[in-house]
Parts: structure tokens; sequence; C-alpha cells
């Protein structure tokens, strides 16, 4: 894969690099960069607005980006494609829409690996008398799926879950997880985490069945403040605008407001136009090295990287699922994670040290915190290599 690390050019202004954060924010290739930089130096304006070719081009451009991510995510649509500021955002404008909908009394499933992004928003809609249910974990931190039948009770009415844990890598059975859930309850709307997926594995919305999905660009190789929510079309024009604003309005008076058309309902304002653009070259670079390669080659890294930490004396990984991604947590007894990951960073070893915005993982293995190495493209077994080294160094000097 030395020919695909050529192509990002932080590899080359810092050779020594060893980048193992990538379930935070992957690095950007040179077509990437290239777009945002042509966007702003030679093309840029406004666009949905100007009658200039200027702003025409613009506005071609950044359509065209939406068209690619119908394709990408196999989207019956164009229409059904939102951009918006990144999966956080996403989450919370179905949230917010979806709870002028809901009833006190009516209840949110998620599960217990939720990043705090697909929890802390639907806590919100506590004010409203809606309460929030878990799928609890398994010891490896797989979903309890023996549980899911009993805990779809009437009350429950949405069903949001991750693809992917990030805290874990545990890659959970989406569509099979959607087809129980449809069998038993057809009426619940269902919304996909596909934040810490999108980089690693195919998503076809279709297959899944899934009434909403949600991913951000910078964890797909693409700029960051840019995010993705596809909705079906039906409950996209359910669905009350999120924000007002510019672009997202057909008629204003002082007295009353109608609202565009879908997916502009719910994209006010002058949007993140040089990051949308450069999320077509993003999808274009995954999309030119095939997902039967990375899947292998990540995968490759994930157990080399596992079996050589779990020699490690005191090492403990956190996530033992069957079914995992590019993702390995674990801690080191009498040693804290922060110090490992400060210690590595030293040596230009970038790992995540933290509860990962997913502190009810933390809470289910009673631990404060994990080293958390993530792979991606872009990594060699090298850096794996390098990983190890900078443990055994690190336990060495703090234990």
């Amino acid at each position: 894969m030395m020919h695909i690390r050529a192509q990002f050019p932080i590899f080359n202004h810092q050779p020594d690099l060893v980048w193992l954060d990538s379930a935070s924010s992957a690095q950007k290739p040179e077509s990437v960069i290239a777009a945002t930089q042509q966007f702003y130096a030679q093309g840029y304006s406004n666009i949905h607005r100007g009658l200039y070719p200027l702003s025409e081009q613009a506005t071609a451009d950044f359509e065209s980006t939406r068209d690619a991510v119908r394709t990408f995510i196999n989207a019956r649509e164009r229409e059904e494609v939102v951009f918006t500021t990144g999966t956080t955002q996403s989450i919370n404008l179905v949230a917010s829409s979806l709870g002028q909908l809901l009833q006190a009394g009516d209840s949110i499933l998620v599960t217990e690996m939720e990043h705090h992004a697909n929890l802390v928003p639907w806590q919100l809609l506590a004010h409203k008398g809606i309460g929030v249910k878990a799928i609890r974990l398994n010891d490896a931190g797989e979903l309890r799926l023996d549980t899911l039948a009993a805990q779809l009770t009437p009350d429950v009415k949405v069903f949001a879950f991750t693809a992917v844990s990030n805290a874990l890598g545990t890659i959970n059975p989406v569509q099979l997880l959607i087809q129980q859930v449809r069998a038993l309850r057809p009426d619940m709307v269902i919304l996909v985490d596909a934040a810490q997926a999108v980089a690693h594995m195919p998503i076809d919305v279709q297959t899944w069945d899934c009434d909403f999905l949600a991913f951000s660009a910078h964890k797909l190789y693409g700029p960051n403040g840019v995010g993705v929510l596809y909705g079906k079309r039906e409950w996209l024009e359910k669905l009350p605008p999120y924000m007002g604003g510019g672009d997202m309005i057909r008629t204003v008076t002082l007295e009353k407001t109608t609202f565009n058309t879908i997916p502009y309902k719910f994209e006010a304002g002058t949007p993140n136009i040089a990051g949308v653009i450069a999320l077509k070259p993003a999808i274009a670079f995954v999309q030119s090295l095939g997902w039967e390669a990375i899947i292998a080659h990540e995968q490759a890294l994930l157990s080399l990287a596992t079996a050589q930490l779990q020699a490690i004396d005191g090492l403990r990984i956190i996530g033992t699922a069957t079914h995992k991604e590019a993702v390995v947590s674990f801690v080191v007894d009498g040693v804290h994670p922060s110090d490992i990951a400060t210690l590595l960073g030293h040596e230009q070893i970038c790992l995540r040290a933290s509860h990962h915005c997913a502190q009810p993982v933390m809470q289910r293995f009673h631990v404060p915190a994990t080293v958390r190495a993530s792979f991606a493209v872009y990594n060699t077994p090298e850096d794996i290599h390098k990983l190890i080294a900078g443990v055994n160094m690190a336990v060495a000097m703090l234990r």
C-alpha cells in the first residue's frame, strides 16, 4: 500500500509520522486538498443564487457531489442526500425534527456502544417526556441481540444505532438488525450512525432499508465541516425544518413562511461549499481502491496488531468481538492510558487515549479510558511494529 501512502502529502512532509488515529479523523489525499484549493483560488462563488457563470459552475460542482454520494451509498434519489456539518449535526437534525412528531411516553432505543452524538441528542428530548433505552453489550463488546425483541415494546418509536463502534471496533450486523426490527415493528423509524463505517465497508441504504443514515466527510479522507444525512423521501418530506434561513424557503412574508423542496428544506444558509466539492474526490479515492482491497489490508493490520499487543505482559484488549473493524483499544495494568499516548506522541506515534466520546462503553468495562489505535489504507506493517515498540517502551518506563 506504499503507492497509496504516497498520495497523502502529510507523509511526505512528516515521513516518520505513524498516524493511528483515523477513527478520530483520517488524513487527506492530494486530490481532496487540490479540489479545496482550486475552488478557493480559481472558482469561488456562492451557490444556488448567482445568475453568473462562476456561481452556476460552483452550483454544478456542489450538486455533482450530491450525485456522487447518492451512488456511493445507493440512495434511491439524489433528493434523499442532505449536506450537514457532520454526523453530529445530521443526528441532531433528525432528533430535533422527529422529536416534534413524538409524544410524551414515547421512547428511543439505542445501544450501549453509541458515540455520544447518537445518545445525547435523544436525551435532549427528555423535556417532552421521551425516554431512552439501550441494548446492552456482552463481555466481548457485542450487542446482546437475544434481548432485542423484548426491548421493542410499543412505546419505542425510534431505533438509532451505530454500524461500527468507534471505541471497540465492533461491527454490528446492520442488515440483520434492521430485518429483525422490521419483522416485529414495521412502523419503526431506524437511523444508522455510519461515521465509523463509511471509510471501511460498503454501505447500501436500500438493501439495509434504514430510514436515516449519517456520516462525516472527514472520516472518509475528506474535509472537515461536511456531513451527510441520508433520509428516505417520505421522511424528509414529513419532518419539519431543523433550521431557518436562506435557501430553505419558498416564500416568506412577515406572517408566514413556506419551505423549499427536499433536500434544500434542511440546508439553511451558505454551506461549506469547498468542503462539499472536495468530498467528491474523497469518494472517488475510496472507490478507486475497491472495498475488497481496503478490507483485506485493514484486517491484516488488525490481526497483526492484535497478536503483538496480546503478547505484552499486563495488556488487555477492550473489545474482542468476532467481527471487528481495524480498531484496537487496550489498557495496561498499572499504567494510565494518557501516559502511554503522551509518550508515544513524542515518538510521532499518534494514538487516542480517552473515553472516545463513548462513556457508557467505559462504564460497561469498568475502565476510565483506553488507548485506541485505529488503522486506515495508508498504514503499513511497519506502523504496527513501531506501535508495539512504543508501547513496550512506555510500559517499561511507567510501570
